[in-house]
């Protein structure tokens, strides 16, 4: 690491000392996307040098850090950081390259060997490598506070090195009409500005088989601890989303659409089925850049209120250039209007101020009692350990893509959860009652379809982790599916224990989650048909009501095909399941 009084680290480095010890201790989260006690056990090397800096190390048995510690009384500029990685050139690599660093990190992890990426080529975290010999290793950070956030980039010989965003000295508005871009008008030639007592960041190596990395929770393990003392008003739960569907709503007796009637209609969507939340996106407010006043359209403090009295929370979208004029004002007269929380959008940089832009949402929402969904967002990087009440992050391509693209395949599905979710939860907006096979997909930007199949769909809402999780089609659809809406809101968003049962990156996952007494078993698979047997011998003694919905006779044809199952089952019997081509099976199993 280079500041602008020395540097630390380095070849030169003279050690005064060092320290070794052993840490076990159990973090009781809030609430979990994996596990409700996780294990945190951790071999520490401190290494302390001259120049008044320390680097730690730690040791888990699913992977190892490092961070640097400066002990300096004046504050401090960091020119550069180094992190080269060298995993040899025939190491397979999950690269998902970026082309500039004004993304939302909406990549594809790019399939290919280290040294066939082209020198000077770029990348988000995480990314995962599958070395010649050994484990599978991902990469990412953690506790990422006033710094910006790490980028790989392809170097000499076999290397991947670190790049970081610089640091903004002075920005301009952006083209007439543009309302979600701020230009960067002139950029520094250091990183960060920084007080001298502190920590940076954990760079992270997750080590392991498919299996581990879906399991890890290491990146949380890193991060700060929780700072609010009072974590009982955040509640998880399920939304009914708009933007996704269009406001494309049928059978009713008004025009939808941007207005008051549409959104009291999701109200009464989300109270029947016991949904906690709805989504305002973009367009409640009198416009993109004045989030202050409704639109005449519509009535913002009438739906709040009406949403109380079905016991259904508002959550407002808000662009993140005109929150940023006004944070504590902003998010206080949210508060007075009994808003549940927020959805903040289009940050799109990872430089040091808007890095400080999330913890200050994070912090002021705290105080105001909101949630936070951060979408057009980077990856999670710890801020959700130490401010509990931000829920989910964008950071990929989700099923909004389906609007105009053809990405969101289910191989693509079967890559994220062991890439990107192993930085955290993930706002991917589940939930598409329009499903289809490769064949017959098209693209519809007002009408969107997901690739695979109904059950391939539902299946995400046990494997994708968030505990604000979306329902993306319009209540309309779903009034239609209440079958199906009923097994989805059947299912929780935080969980007690996870277990991997199969696992194999970009082919096919088989996994099981407990809430309560209560298991969810899911499976998923990419383009080709398969079969499992799950033995349940992990299930406690006794007997449980399963409720299955597998795929439909037809599902290799018409994707919306699917089966519900019920009987009585014990812990020592084997389910068999098959999986159509894009398919995807869940099972709920209630203890009786």
């Amino acid at each position: 690491m280079e500041l602008d009084i020395g540097t630390p680290g380095g070849f030169t480095a003279v050690l005064k000392n060092h320290k070794e010890s052993h840490f076990r201790d159990k973090i009781k989260a809030p609430f979990s996307t994996k596990s409700s006690i996780i294990d945190d056990d951790y071999n520490l090397l401190v290494l302390n040098f001259e120049d008044n800096y320390t680097i730690e190390f730690r040791a888990y048995d699913q992977g190892f850090a490092y961070r640097f510690v400066t002990h300096i009384e004046e504050a401090v500029i960091v020119r550069s950081e180094t992190v080269d990685l060298d995993f040899g050139k025939e190491a397979n690599i999950y690269f998902p390259e970026e082309e500039s660093f004004i993304s939302h990190s909406e990549r594809d992890y790019i399939y290919t060997t280290v040294e066939e990426i082209e020198v000077n080529k770029f990348c988000s975290l995480p990314f995962l490598v599958e070395s010649v010999k050994g484990p599978k290793v991902l990469f990412t950070e953690s506790d990422l506070d006033d710094y910006p956030g790490l980028f790989m980039q392809k170097s000499a010989g076999n290397k991947v090195s670190a790049i970081f965003p610089k640091y903004v000295l002075k920005t301009g508005l952006p083209s007439k009409g543009a309302d979600r871009n701020e230009v960067i008008v002139e950029e520094a030639n250091y990183i960060a500005r920084s007080i001298g007592k502190r920590s940076f960041p954990w760079r992270v190596f997750i080590i392991g088989e498919d299996k581990d990395l879906f399991e890890s929770t290491l990146s949380y393990q890193l991060a700060s601890p929780c700072v609010l003392e009072d974590t009982k008003w955040i509640n998880p739960g399920q939304v009914a989303w708009d933007w996704y569907n269009a406001n494309n709503l049928f059978q009713v007796d008004f025009k939808s659409g941007l207005n008051t009637k549409t959104y009291k209609y999701y109200i009464d969507f989300a109270s029947e089925n016991s949904i906690e939340y709805i989504i305002l996106d973009e367009g409640w407010s009198a416009s993109t850049t004045n989030i202050i006043r409704s639109s005449d359209m519509l009535d913002v403090e009438e739906l709040i209120d009406y949403g109380k009295d079905k016991g259904v929370g508002i959550i407002l979208w808000v662009l993140w250039k005109p929150l940023n004029q006004d944070i504590p004002g902003i998010l206080g007269l949210y508060q007075k209007w009994g808003a549940a929380g927020i959805k903040v959008d289009f940050m799109q940089r990872a430089d040091q101020h808007m890095v400080n832009f999330y913890k200050n949402v994070a912090r002021e929402a705290a105080n105001h009692k909101l949630l936070v969904d951060f979408h057009g967002a980077f990856k999670p990087a710890g801020l959700h350990r130490e401010y509990p009440n931000v829920l989910t992050f964008e950071g990929l391509k989700g099923n909004e893509h389906n609007k105009w693209s053809q990405d969101i395949t289910p191989d693509y599905n079967l890559t994220i959860p062991f890439i990107r979710m192993v930085a955290g939860p993930i706002d991917y907006t589940p939930g598409s009652m329009s499903n289809a096979q490769k064949v017959n997909h098209h693209v519809s930007f007002q009408r969107p379809v997901s690739l695979g199949t109904r059950c391939h769909e539902l299946s995400k809402y046990v494997i994708f982790e968030s505990p604000l999780q979306m329902l993306c089609d319009a209540p309309s659809r779903y009034r239609n599916e209440q079958e199906t809406v009923d097994f989805i809101t059947s299912i929780p968003q935080v969980w007690d224990e996870t277990r991997v049962l199969e696992a194999k990156i970009s082919d096919y996952l088989l996994v099981a989650r407990r809430k309560g007494e209560d298991w969810y078993l899911a499976a998923m698979t990419d383009w080709t048909s398969r079969e499992f047997h799950v033995k349940l011998d992990f299930l406690s003694e006794g007997d449980y009501r399963i409720q299955i919905m597998q795929d439909g006779i037809n599902a290799n044809t018409y994707a919306e095909d699917y089966k519900l199952i019920e009987r009585t089952i014990s812990n020592n019997e084997t389910v068999s399941l098959t999986l159509a081509k894009g398919g995807g099976w869940v099972a709920i199993l209630s203890k009786l």
